[in-house]
């Protein structure tokens, strides 16, 4: 059992607790207690990667074009590529700063477009929204949340929406918890990647942020929202069942 239990654990990147690591087992046939799994990881000292401190916002430039709070708080959504989610962070590197743009849907918290620049400035976000378009190819209607940030408030970026159909949504100056998705994410990311990394280039963070989203947490990651499915098994099941 505890074989079972270091293997799990190590491949989750070594950031499960008892909970995902036992359901895992259980996937696998194994039958074991959440309370017997968590007496055997705290004997061995495997234990989730918990604890981030707030996000800082690096930069924020003027107000542009602002758009109301369509989104709203209402961070359900019935199937894919109804809502997304977009937001950028950053990555310290002995380089200087790698900035990280994303693009989650709300269905199933999927990543369905990053892109990593040296700079924040508009081409970093519409990369990001060109790779999840390229990917998912929406339906004209699709919303997408962000905040005020001037890369989204810019000329090019509203262009890129109307041309693509997409509706414009926006959270309200200054308030983090309008896009509380975005930032969960976000801290999942660096609690239990970056946080533990010394990034010496920028190549190197790159490369760890592809590893970390399209090797573990889309393909892999529970997600408690999801029914403690993976986003992209969550999505697999939806349409099996649609």
């Amino acid at each position: 059992m505890l074989g079972l239990i270091k293997h799990a654990w190590l491949e989750s990147g070594s950031v499960y607790g008892h909970r995902k690591i036992t359901k895992d087992l259980r996937e696998l046939g194994e039958t074991c207690s959440r309370h017997r799994v968590q007496r055997l990881m705290k004997q061995e000292g495997l234990r989730a990667m918990v604890g981030y401190g707030k996000r800082p916002r690096p930069w924020s430039g003027p107000v542009g074009a602002v758009a109301d709070n369509v989104l709203a708080r209402e961070f359900t959504t019935e199937a894919p590529n109804q809502v997304w989610v977009t937001d950028i962070t950053y990555i310290r590197t002995h380089q200087g700063f790698l900035f990280l743009a994303v693009v989650l849907d709300l269905f199933s918290r999927q990543v369905v477009g990053w892109a990593t620049r040296p700079t924040q400035h508009t081409d970093l976000v519409l990369q990001a929204l060109l790779a999840a378009v390229w990917r998912r190819k929406p339906k004209p209607g699709l919303l997408l949340h962000s905040d005020q940030g001037c890369q989204f408030t810019s000329e090019e970026w509203q262009s890129f929406l109307k041309a693509h159909g997409i509706v414009c949504s926006m959270s309200r100056r200054g308030n983090c918890h309008d896009n509380a998705a975005m930032e969960s994410f976000f801290q999942l990311l660096k609690r239990e990647r970056i946080k533990r990394k010394i990034y010496n280039t920028q190549d190197e963070a790159r490369s760890d942020v592809f590893n970390y989203i399209e090797m573990f947490y889309n393909p892999k990651r529970r997600h408690s929202s999801n029914g403690d499915l993976s986003p992209i098994e969550f999505e697999r099941r939806y349409a099996l069942n649609g």
